[in-house]
């Protein structure tokens, strides 16, 4: 009876949020607050849909998670699934659940070990899901509890409707690289492995990206078939809106050097030429270079401009190669673990250069990571899982690369 009566009471609260607080944010968020108090929960969100992107975003969220200024896919996620489908879930143990890939709360603090999410349907079409998270305690969700939630979305559906409440992810910013349902696979000697799983992915003008993922995610697949060193097997590359998605040998030829600059971790530079004469030899690839010497200023190694590899350490190596990928004047900087051989104090160096490069000279740069706290200075972090994109979030004041720490 106590247990009817405390549902009662959070479905009167709820209504009385929803059709008398004349702020819409205020009753969304006010009615999420009571259903997570109700059901004794660590976390809930909110997400809605934008129909543009197909993505999904938490307009509210309560719980010790940021998981502000994130996106998922429609359809990805047990959020996106709930919402692609209209149909509540309940999971009773996350770990050993087939639906369950991990969260956006697992990524960002709060391990997710049972979870209902419930579909926002205002009876035309599914705008989003509730999501709770998390009974304090332990124990599962009911059938009782979700009953309660899918009352709660009905009611924040319809109001949603009628309010004209709406959501656009849309950036506003030119699409330098466009990926929409990229899939890659490579052929075993026991069949066929698929790494890629439908990669939709938009790469921006003047922003800097840094990817993560554990490794065989997919990640670094999916860097090179951007970079133009490998192919796609499905799905559409479009680079400035031309398709890009099977290239002949010569336009691929033409893409690699007049467009994209490469940072590897092992820096590849020629041992027998000096910093300045391996810039000058990339140069000369190219129809437009800007100067050898400034492309070596701009990364402060003048004063080693003369010297060979091996007479430089590992950050003074990287250095110049961002100076050779910089001096092709790329609309595109593509970087696989530029830091990961290199100390602290060398990285921050390095990470530096890159930020000016994205800062002063207006190139994009993407880059591979497994190092979270470099995100940190990122305008956008992409997190890759299994093959496909699990979140992109926008980082509303990304860090300078000398506030970075680890």
């Amino acid at each position: 009876m106590a247990e009817t009566n405390r549902f009662t009471k959070a479905t009167w609260d709820i209504m009385e949020q929803l059709l008398n607080v004349p702020d819409l944010e205020t009753a969304l968020s006010g009615s999420l607050e009571i259903i997570v108090e109700t059901l004794n929960s660590e976390a809930g969100a909110i997400w809605l849909l934008d129909r543009n992107t197909d993505r999904l975003t938490p307009m509210f969220h309560i719980g010790p998670a940021d998981i502000s200024n994130i996106s998922v896919e429609n359809g990805l996620g047990i959020e996106g699934l709930v919402t692609k489908t209209g149909e509540s879930v309940i999971i009773s143990d996350a770990a050993s659940d087939s639906r369950f890939d991990g969260s956006v709360f697992d990524d960002n603090g709060l391990t997710a070990k049972t979870m209902l999410c419930v579909p926002l349907n205002n009876l035309h079409e599914v705008i989003g899901c509730v999501q709770i998270v998390n009974k304090k305690g332990g124990g599962s969700f009911d059938e009782e509890e979700l009953a309660l939630c899918e009352h709660m979305a009905s009611l924040a559906a319809i109001t949603i409707d009628e309010k004209g409440f709406s959501i656009d992810l849309g950036e506003q910013k030119d699409v330098l690289a466009s990926l929409r349902g990229v899939t890659k696979e490579f052929n075993t000697g026991g069949g066929v492995l698929k790494v890629l799983k439908g990669i939709n992915l938009d790469i921006y003008k003047n922003e800097f990206v840094v990817v993560l993922g554990e490794s065989g995610c997919g990640k670094s697949t999916m860097m090179n078939i951007v970079g133009g060193m490998d192919f796609l097997t499905e799905g559409s590359l479009t680079i400035e809106g031309k398709d890009f998605s099977h290239p002949s040998d010569a336009e691929l030829t033409k893409y690699r050097r007049q467009y994209i600059g490469f940072i590897f971790q092992s820096y590849n530079l020629m041992p027998n030429l000096t910093a300045l004469e391996n810039v000058q030899f990339i140069a000369e690839l190219v129809d437009d270079p800007m100067s050898s010497e400034d492309a070596i200023a701009s990364v402060n190694m003048t004063q080693r401009a003369n010297n060979y590899p091996g007479q430089m350490s590992g950050g003074q190596q990287q250095r110049v190669s961002i100076a050779r990928a910089l001096v092709k004047r790329p609309k595109l900087i593509l970087a696989d673990e530029p830091t990961a051989a290199l100390d602290y104090t060398t990285s921050i160096e390095v990470l530096t250069a890159i930020e000016d490069v994205v800062k002063k000279q207006g190139t994009t740069v993407l880059m591979i990571t497994h190092n979270v706290e470099i995100a940190k200075m990122a305008d956008r972090v992409v997190k890759v899982r299994s093959g496909r994109i699990a979140s992109i979030k926008k980082n509303m004041h990304p860090l300078h690369a000398s506030e970075l720490v680890w």
